[in-house]
Formats: C-alpha cells, sequence, structure tokens
C-alpha cells in the first residue's frame, strides 16, 4: 500500500523581492513499511522535501496523498490533526521541553489528540523501557546524554501509535556509538511495520534503509532499492480529524502546561505577577477609602435627619462691605411657634443656642459642648435616646435643669461609655443638671465629634446658661408631600414680616436646604471614589501593559516550544489558548495576592491614619475581574502572534 504519493510537487519560497523555487516536480511512492532514506548536499531540497512529506509545510503545487488522501489543500488545523494521529518526528535538536520529565515529554502529543482512550496511544513508561531509558523517567532533559535525549524523542514519536515516522538527521549531534544504538532502534521499529522516512548526510546510514533516495537542486536524482517490501493491498487510510479545541480535558491540560511554563520561569512569573498585584492592591484600597468616605458622608447625612431646612440670620452687604451675621435681623424664641402656626407644609422646629460649657462631675472637670434645643430635635435629627428619655415640652416651659449627654461625656467623667449615668447629677457652667437620656452614638463628623455634647432643653440653655435672648438658627422638618422651596420662601416671607423688615431684604435671612447639601456631599463622595478608582484602574492597566511585554518576551524564548507542539499535533488555537490561558493565570495570581494585600492597606489605613474604610464585596469581585480581563485583553496579541507561528519556522528559530 502506498502511504505517500507524491505527482509534479513544486516548492517556492517568496520572500521580499525573490522568489527562491527548491523543489522541481517531485514524483515519488513510499510504500507501508519500507525504510527510507533520503540524502543529498546542503541546499539540495531534502529537508525541505521532508518537511512537506510531515505536514510541517505545504507545496507550491502538484499533488501529495498520504494513505490515498489528498491533503496538498488541508488547512493548518486539518494538518495539525493528521500530524498528531499519524505521524511521528525525530528532530536533530531532540527538541525536548526542558522544564518537564522524561516521561511527561514522551506524553506530550497525547494533550492534542482527540481520545484519551489508551487504545489509542501507547504508555509512556512502556515506551521508555523499549528505549532503555526505564531508569531514566523522571530525569529533565540537562540530566541526560544527547544519546538518551534522542531516545526519549523516539518514544515520543511512538506515543500516537503512527503510521509514519519521519527523523530529521537524528543521529547528527551524536557520537558513534549512540548513533549506532539510535539507528539499531529505528531499524527495529521498521521490522514492527512503521514506515520511516529518514534524511541524512551519512552515507553509511543508508544501509540500515530499503531504500535510498538521493536529491540534487530540487530533484530526485537516484532512487535505490536495496530490499524489496512485501506489499499487501489495503490498509489504513487517512481520516480528516477536527481537533476539540475546548474539550474540558484539553482545558484542563492547557491551565497544567501554563502552570509548569510559570513554575519553571520563577522569576519572570513573579514580576508579572507583582504588577498585577500591584494595581489590584491599589485599586481595593483606594476603593475602600472611596466606600468609606461615602459610608461616612452617608452616615452624616442620615444623622441630619430628612426634609430639612436650616434657617440662619443673614448678613447684609452694603458698598462691598458684609456686616455681622444677625446685624439686621435676629432670631428669637418666638419664631419657633409663629412660624409653626403661620407656615404651611412644616412638621416640626427645633431652635438651637449653643455654647462651650464646663461640666464637672465624678470629681472630673470637662469640657464640651452645649446645645440648646426645641422637643422636635430628637425626631428631626435621628436622635432618639438610647436609653432614658428626651426632656419634654413642659420641661422645656419650665426651663427645667435636666439634661441629655453624648457618649464621650460618659467616657470621660466616668472612665468607659456603657456606664449607665441616667439619674446622676452633673454641673454645668456651676448650675446642677440631672441626667435623663443618653445620645445614641454618632461617631464624628470630620473634625468635630458628635457625640461630644450634652443637649438641654432650649429655654433653660437660654434663660439659665447662655444668658442670651437670641438663637443661633433654626431646623425647620417640611412634610413629606411638601414643596420644600415653597416652604423656604414662605419662611423668609414671615420672618421678614414678623421682623419688621422690607421685602426686598431678603439677604437678612438664609434658608439652606439640606437635601441640596445632602446631595451635594453624597455627589462628591462619588467624585472622590471615581478618581481613586481611575488612579488605581491606571495602575492596573500600566501591570498589563507589562504582562504583555513580558508575553511578547515570553513568545519569543519559547519559539521552538511553539513550533515544536505544532510538529505533535497542536493547532493554531491550542497555542492561541494556551498563552492566553499562562496570561489569565499570572493575572489572577496577581489579583487573588493583591485583593488580599489591598485589603490588609485598607486595614492599616483605617488603623493608622483614622479614616474610614470600607471593603465590601463587590470591589473584591471587580478588582478579580479587572485582573482577569486585563490577562485576556493584554495576552490575546502575543498570544495570536505565537498561534500564526509556521512549524518550521518555529523549529528553525535561534
Amino acid at each position: 500500500m502506498k502511504v505517500i504519493e507524491l505527482k509534479n510537487l513544486t516548492k517556492t519560497y517568496h520572500l521580499e523581492k525573490l522568489d527562491v523555487p527548491v523543489l522541481h516536480g517531485i514524483n515519488l511512492d513510499i510504500y507501508r513499511g519500507e525504510f527510507v532514506a533520503i540524502m543529498g548536499a546542503s541546499g539540495s531540497g531534502k529537508s525541505t522535501l521532508l518537511n512537506i512529506l510531515g505536514l510541517l509545510d505545504k507545496p507550491s503545487s502538484g499533488s501529495f496523498k498520504l494513505a490515498g488522501i489528498e491533503v496538498s489543500q488541508y488547512t493548518d488545523d486539518e494538518l495539525a490533526a493528521l500530524r498528531n494521529h499519524y505521524l511521528g518526528f525525530i528532530f536533530q535538536q531532540f527538541n525536548l521541553l526542558s522544564k518537564l520529565t522524561a516521561k511527561e515529554n514522551v506524553s506530550l502529543p497525547i494533550i492534542y489528540a482527540n481520545s484519551k482512550d489508551e487504545k489509542k496511544h501507547e504508555d509512556a513508561k512502556k515506551l521508555l523501557e523499549l528505549v532503555g531509558l526505564a531508569d531514566r523517567m523522571d530525569h529533565r532533559p540537562n540530566e541526560m546524554s544527547g544519546g538518551q535525549q534522542q531516545r526519549v524523542a523516539i518514544a515520543r514519536s511512538l506515543i500516537n501509535k503512527p503510521l509514519i515516522i519521519f527523523a530529521d538527521e537524528p543521529t547528527g549531534n551524536l557520537d558513534t556509538k549512540s548513533t549506532k544504538e539510535i539507528i539499531q532502534i529505528l531499524k527495529d521499529l521498521n521490522a514492527s511495520g512503521i514506515t520511516i522516512v529518514m534524511v541524512t548526510h551519512e552515507p553509511e546510514l543508508t544501509a540500515y534503509a530499503t531504500r535510498t533516495i538521493k536529491v540534487q537542486d530540487g530533484l530526485i536524482i537516484a532512487d535505490e532499492t536495496a530490499k524489496k517490501v512485501e506489499q499487501t493491498s489495503g490498509g489504513s487510510r487517512a481520516n480528516v480529524y477536527e481537533q476539540k479545541t475546548f474539550s474540558l480535558s484539553r482545558i484542563k491540560d492547557y491551565f497544567a502546561q501554563g502552570f509548569r511554563s510559570l513554575v519553571g520561569n520563577k522569576m519572570r512569573s513573579v514580576l508579572s505577577i507583582l504588577g498585577v498585584m500591584i494595581g489590584v492592591a491599589s485599586l481595593i484600597s483606594m476603593l475602600a477609602v472611596g466606600n468609606g468616605a461615602q459610608k461616612a458622608i452617608a452616615e452624616q447625612v442620615e444623622g441630619l435627619g430628612s426634609n430639612l431646612l436650616m434657617v440662619m440670620p443673614g448678613a447684609s452687604q452694603r458698598g462691598g462691605i458684609s456686616s455681622e451675621s444677625g446685624a439686621r435681623l435676629r432670631l428669637i424664641p418666638e419664631d419657633i411657634a409663629d412660624l409653626k402656626k403661620n407656615v404651611r407644609g412644616i412638621e416640626g422646629i427645633s431652635g438651637y443656642a449653643s455654647a462651650r460649657a464646663q461640666v464637672v462631675a465624678n470629681g472630673k472637670n470637662y469640657n464640651t459642648r452645649l446645645d440648646g434645643v426645641s422637643v422636635d430635635y430628637a425626631k428631626m435629627r435621628n436622635s432618639q435616646v438610647e436609653s432614658g428619655r428626651f426632656f419634654t415640652e413642659a420641661e422645656n416651659l419650665e426651663r427645667q435643669r435636666v439634661a441629655v449627654v453624648g457618649k464621650t461625656i460618659i467616657k470621660q467623667i466616668w472612665g468607659a461609655a456603657d456606664v449607665n449615668p441616667i439619674g446622676e447629677y452633673v454641673k454645668i457652667n456651676r448650675i446642677d443638671f440631672q441626667i435623663i437620656g443618653v445620645l445614641p452614638e454618632k461617631g464624628s463628623n470630620g473634625y468635630r465629634d458628635e457625640d461630644d455634647k450634652i443637649i438641654v432643653p432650649l429655654n433653660t440653655a437660654i434663660y439659665r446658661v447662655i444668658g442670651t435672648q437670641y438663637l443661633s438658627n433654626l431646623d425647620v422638618q417640611v412634610q413629606e408631600n411638601a414643596d420644600m422651596n415653597a416652604v423656604a420662601d414662605n419662611i423668609t416671607k414671615r420672618l421678614l414680616l414678623t421682623h419688621r423688615m422690607p421685602a426686598n431684604a431678603e439677604d437678612s435671612v438664609r434658608v439652606r436646604n439640606m437635601a441640596e447639601i445632602q446631595e451635594a456631599l453624597s455627589s462628591m463622595a462619588s467624585s472622590f471614589s471615581l478618581l481613586l478608582g481611575a488612579i488605581a484602574f491606571i495602575s492596573l492597566l500600566v501591570g498589563g501593559i507589562g504582562i504583555m511585554n513580558i508575553m511578547f518576551v515570553s513568545v519569543s524564548e519559547r519559539t521552538k516550544e511553539i513550533g515544536l507542539r505544532k510538529a505533535i499535533g497542536a493547532n493554531n488555537a491550542d497555542i492561541l489558548f494556551q498563552f492566553i490561558i499562562e496570561s489569565i493565570f499570572v493575572c489572577c495570581a496577581g489579583g487573588i495576592i493583591g485583593i488580599i494585600f489591598g485589603s490588609g492597606v485598607s486595614i492599616l489605613i483605617n488603623q493608622l491614619a483614622d479614616w474610614t474604610t470600607s471593603i465590601t464585596a463587590f470591589s473584591v469581585i471587580l478588582a478579580f475581574c479587572f485582573s482577569a480581563v486585563t490577562g485576556l485583553l493584554f495576552g490575546v496579541w502575543p498570544a495570536r502572534k505565537a498561534s500564526l507561528l509556521n512549524p518550521i519556522d518555529a523549529l528553525r528559530h535561534d
């Protein structure tokens, strides 16, 4: 049976401005079971002929049948499948992967086979025993002699039970003893029924062949048969195999090969991971700071209450000179009842009279902020007492000496925030007050500790402690269905009327919408988060560019490996996905480490700088996905470059 049929086969290499014809109308038949030796001087075309026979290169014209099937127009992927199923290769340079053991090198073609069925391929262990390397299975190529490495290559060529083995100068780099051993192995394989096609420049090796073909100037000038091989009718015919690039076992092998490659280049992998780690850590920590700022602002906004208007005395201007706030209009306690009665849409009002006060109790003396407020304050400011009670309107009118205190004061006076001070008496500016409630914990608001204050009834503060008849400001809570802008305008008009001010003196009263302030604060926090995220994203982008650069270096360094993988059956998609997975693997590893490191940095920022930080599940998932996408995006270009390499050019790469 003819396993190879060539008719008028030509090959011309097209260089930039020059066409170089190498083969000129080759006609050749090779039969199953033959041991063919192809000889010729350097440049005669014998290696080009062998590459075409081995489906590593394509002819320019002519017919090429492999086991009866025309393959000259097959696609690269179809040729890769045929190489994997029907052909074995033995190279002069051995082409073993240095990071793999002998057994792993032998098993390499199985990765690209569709079936993992043991009946479809030989056992790597038995093949190594067959070539006399039973005791070297776990050794790497640099731990073996040249002869031993070539034996590993022979075992690899047999793993998928090939129809033909192509040997390109298999003894060119071996000593005399190793040469005899290798050629004897090839002769034994031929005796078992495997067709051998060998290129050699050593005439003495042709004695082992059953047929010798001499090539000169791209033509066959001699074809001598030393021993006639008995032919059989029928036999195997080549089939087109469509490789399953996305099979589960194939993807598993991609990850395994990618991991081995990364482990084999530890320093390069560490530097790649470091670049991504810094970017992801920056993203995590900066998002934590931004989220913390948003959370802190949200808590502050919540503490302000909802639907609030802040009413303050204004400051008029004359000749470009501003007068003191309240110089023209001063708020008084009577304004509270008047506004409630005459302005529609008001839910509640609290007046404020504030001052610094000295608090003495339990043998301690502490300076804090004193706020005189109305009864509506607790509801409006989300400050319902945590324990005890808030004062009543009757206590306010009677100017009772009762107080509600914050947690900081409790801690300063009684030594711990969890002490219950209800019923205790304190002196505020030398006046005795009884504590009737404890305010809920609010935390810090910028430079101000919201728990460092003591609250007393408004009338008590004005007439007993501070000694003033004016309010610093008013808080007005607007009903939910009311128009806040309309209520604000009506408050301004009413105050001007009751204080006998002209209608055009609106600058005497300032009414601020707290909802607008809250929205501005939230918007500022969001912008801050976006800014930090953008800076972190740039860091991640820089890391991605570093990954792409390193992947290009990896492709350049591993060009021969790519050529070998293609020779044993890897198609373009196999190479593409292997390099992409390596890139994604690096970025995901960097992402995981970066998430851990970034979380630690966020905790340190919280502890050392006393900034509020918040690490959310969303930010962790976002950072990890960004790292994976970075590996995908920046790995595609170098991976595609690797996948498009011609197997012959890759194998010849220095």
